[in-house]
């Protein structure tokens, strides 16, 4: 066979498979999957064949391995079983109509129930919260619960390290998990790794991305959770990651970012529904059923002179058949009657979400968006900022957060009933990609606190008006656009 032959025959093979590649792609692709996240694979892979079909089979599958979602099925029947009927809540201050209908979702999606009699404080004080978290753990007695997203060793974590040295020493039982993937990339994550070794405390990787040890899923699924929990008694909540606020980055020690966060401190019986999801992740990473440290929300254990607030706490992730926290979103958007206030760092709504969002403003509903004005992902920031127009016009008032702050909370209030806080931006990657959690409160006193954090924000913001971002150079909206595009790929 001659040259050309060969090179006629490789040309023949490519042109083949680049044809088959194409077909499959139309067949498989949209399958199961939003229409503009479908066309967005398509289109990268018709553009790139090779490439995008490559990064497809790698990262195309946003579903947790099957023996991970059955063990999320196991534990969702256990709490099923061991919570029926045990919804006490308060009664002083009536339901709104549309509340049960919400609860009753939650219920369904991730299998917590509602339950009242709790107390909660917020510390929008970044390095308090890492202090009052300490005070808690240098109280233990029992076991300290700790789980982050991101979890590093450093001056200023320091304190919550030692505190959770000496608890082992004491005799407490001491279980640390953190994201494999957000901590390997965090500085320091080799001091941390020897720290947490010569602690003596029990401690996972979640999702780990480790093929030589069998352990494999799609990279950029992550476990977003941050949660730790003291002897049952004590739970904390948000979206604050334990490590220094600038995140010991050098780009971001040198345009001085610092991260503001808002966590809650929790007392109740919704403290044993947050250690509930930190039992489920640890039984996902180690095989061990923390049956000895599972405290049933009874009734019982519910202590009618808390301050009375109803919580539900809604775990969310790949592990999960439905994008729970997105439906629960929807479902308070779409029944505000006066106000919605949202604080998201990135806001990169799908279509379901900019609908309800625009529909609330045209029904007559007041909607604040609260971001921050510069972002520490630039990618996310550009995304995030292709929907300003589109809110802006219909009528959503925005809010940036002064610079050289990333306002990282994740919470928004509906009307004067209801708030809901945790890990959970409002962006596909939080609804589809991320493991997260969030806690829906109902109690005018929870709404009232979030409020006044709200009304600090808008205090030290400035406000986004139509006629500002007409004004914005166009390479800004190139870049805007092409960052909304990619977004879409899930």
């Amino acid at each position: 066979m001659s040259g050309a032959d060969v090179a006629g025959f490789i040309a023949l093979a490519l042109l083949l498979i680049d044809l088959t590649i194409r077909v499959v792609s139309v067949i498989v692709v949209p399958r199961n999957r939003r229409p503009s996240t479908g066309i967005a694979w398509l289109m990268a892979i018709f553009v790139l064949p090779y490439v995008g079909f490559l990064l497809f089979l790698l990262i195309g599958s946003y579903k947790l391995p099957k023996s991970r979602r059955d063990k999320q099925y196991a534990i969702n029947e256990f709490i099923i079983e061991t919570t029926e009927g045990i919804e006490q809540v308060s009664d002083d201050d009536p339901w709104p109509p549309w509340f049960k209908n919400v609860v009753e979702l939650n219920r369904t999606l991730g299998a917590m129930p509602l339950v009242g009699g709790n107390d909660a404080t917020l510390v929008g004080d970044y390095d308090d919260a890492i202090r009052q978290m300490t005070v808690d753990i240098q109280n233990a007695q029992r076991y300290v619960h700790a789980e982050f997203y991101i979890l590093s060793y450093d001056k200023t974590t320091k304190p919550f390290f030692d505190a959770l040295e000496a608890a082992v020493k004491r005799g407490v039982m001491v279980r640390v998990l953190l994201d494999h993937i957000a901590s390997v990339r965090a500085p320091g994550h080799k001091k941390t790794v020897k720290m947490l070794n010569s602690m003596g405390v029990k401690w996972h990787f979640m999702l780990p991305v480790q093929p030589l040890k069998g352990k494999w899923q799609r990279p950029d699924l992550r476990n977003h959770r941050k949660i730790l929990v003291v002897d049952g008694d004590v739970a904390y909540m948000g979206s604050q990651n334990v490590v220094d606020r600038s995140y010991n980055k050098k780009g971001n020690i040198k345009r001085g970012l610092k991260w503001q966060d808002l966590m809650t401190r929790l007392e109740g019986p919704i403290v044993a529904g947050i250690n509930a999801i930190f039992i489920t992740d640890w039984y996902s990473e180690s095989n061990e059923l923390l049956l000895r440290e599972t405290r049933a929300i009874t009734e019982d254990i519910v202590d009618e002179q808390k301050d009375a607030l109803d919580m539900q706490v809604v775990p969310s992730g790949p592990g999960f058949e439905g994008e729970n926290n997105l439906r629960l979103f929807l479902a308070l958007l779409y029944n505000a009657q006066e106000r919605i206030i949202i604080t998201s760092p990135y806001f990169v709504p799908d279509d379901a979400m900019m609908y309800a969002i625009t529909t609330a403003t045209q029904r007559g509903v007041e909607v604040q968006l609260f971001v921050s004005e510069i972002g520490d992902q630039a990618l996310v920031y550009h995304a995030q900022r292709s929907y300003y127009e589109l809110l802006l016009r219909a009528g959503v008032r925005i809010y940036m957060y002064q610079a050289p702050y990333i306002l990282h909370s994740k919470h928004f209030t509906i009307d004067d009933e209801v708030a809901v806080i945790g890990s959970s931006n409002m962006d596909m990657r939080s609804f589809s990609l991320n493991m997260e959690v969030s806690l829906m409160v109902r109690g005018r006193s929870f709404v009232e606190a979030v409020r006044a954090v709200e009304d600090g924000y808008r205090a030290v913001s400035r406000e986004l008006t139509l006629d500002e971002w007409h004004k914005q150079p166009l390479r800004s909206t190139i870049l805007d656009n092409l960052a909304r595009l990619t977004s879409a790929i899930q």
